[in-house]
């Protein structure tokens, strides 16, 4: 069995792993959530056996590099983190209902990858620019902060979902959302995985610095890219001091997380559909 299969497969557990999640929480199912977490546990370890052996076929055909450097592998490692990431937050706070929110994302990430045709899933030689021993630690950083930054999307969708049956004195805990934690739980979680995203995201940039002057000779340079990783970088850190400096959560929060990641998703997938430059290698 090669990487391409592992990764395929992972793509249905993931998909599983959403209904399994939802199952949880529409129908209050919880005596699901061991197995749901210990499946989606093993499913994430059949993605990371994946992506090893894809890094081992690229030392077979003679090429030899972490699969990080196309948008196949990006996407395959973007929804590892956000497994990874959850799971995280699952075992901390054990609030298993978030997967109905979460993980869908991974399963997303995961499908669009293996289905889409607009980009090639070979793995190839890498491009001058890309050999470097920065690679792993740019990619790495920048795809746990995107995770986080993705996890609080779902927490934000689940703050304003609840927030408006709570605005209609919607109090019957009969109902479904009475399965979800509390408002000022959800905010608290939403802040967190941005301040934790955020600081990731931080490293990334600096690392992604370190790199193009390494091999650009210098360390900006207004590539489109770049340019919406500080668009990004910003929305993050206004939000954050908002909410230091202002007191600023609930709703405010929320809009400003998914707006966060709207700018995440631009950085990530637009610029190298979209805007021509440096990185667009990506689409590649």
């Amino acid at each position: 069995m090669d990487s391409s299969q592992l990764l395929g497969i992972t793509t249905f557990t993931y998909l599983f792993s959403s209904i399994l999640y939802a199952v949880i929480f529409i129908f209050r199912a919880k005596s699901l959530g061991p197995a749901t977490t210990v499946f989606t546990s093993i499913a994430l370890l059949i993605q990371t056996i994946g992506i090893g052996l894809r890094w081992q076929e690229s030392y077979q055909i003679g090429i030899g590099h972490a699969p990080l450097t196309n948008m196949y592998e990006s996407l395959v490692f973007f929804a590892w983190t956000i497994i990874a990431f959850y799971l995280f937050l699952e075992w901390k706070y054990k609030i298993r209902t978030i997967g109905a929110f979460a993980v869908p994302f991974a399963f997303l990430a995961m499908a669009y990858a293996s289905f889409s045709t607009e980009f090639s899933k070979e793995i190839s030689p890498l491009i001058p620019a890309l050999q470097s021993n920065w690679l792993i630690a740019h990619v790495v950083t920048c795809f746990i902060g995107y995770a986080a930054f993705t996890v609080a999307t779902g927490l934000a969708i689940i703050y304003l979902i609840k927030n408006s049956s709570a605005s209609r004195n919607s109090t019957d805990e009969s109902t479904l959302l009475a399965t979800l934690p509390s408002l000022s739980v959800i905010d608290d979680l939403t802040h967190k995985s941005m301040v934790f995203g955020f600081l990731w995201l931080t490293v990334g940039i600096i690392t992604g610095a370190v790199w193009a002057n390494s091999a650009w000779g210098t360390y900006w340079s207004w590539d489109p890219k770049e340019t919406w990783s500080l668009i990004t970088w910003f929305i993050y850190a206004i939000t954050l001091h908002a909410r230091y400096t202002r007191g600023w959560g609930g709703k405010r929060i929320a809009w400003l997380a998914i707006l966060g990641f709207l700018s995440v998703l631009f950085t990530y997938y637009g610029v190298n559909f979209i805007l021509s430059g440096l990185h667009s290698y990506g689409s590649s």
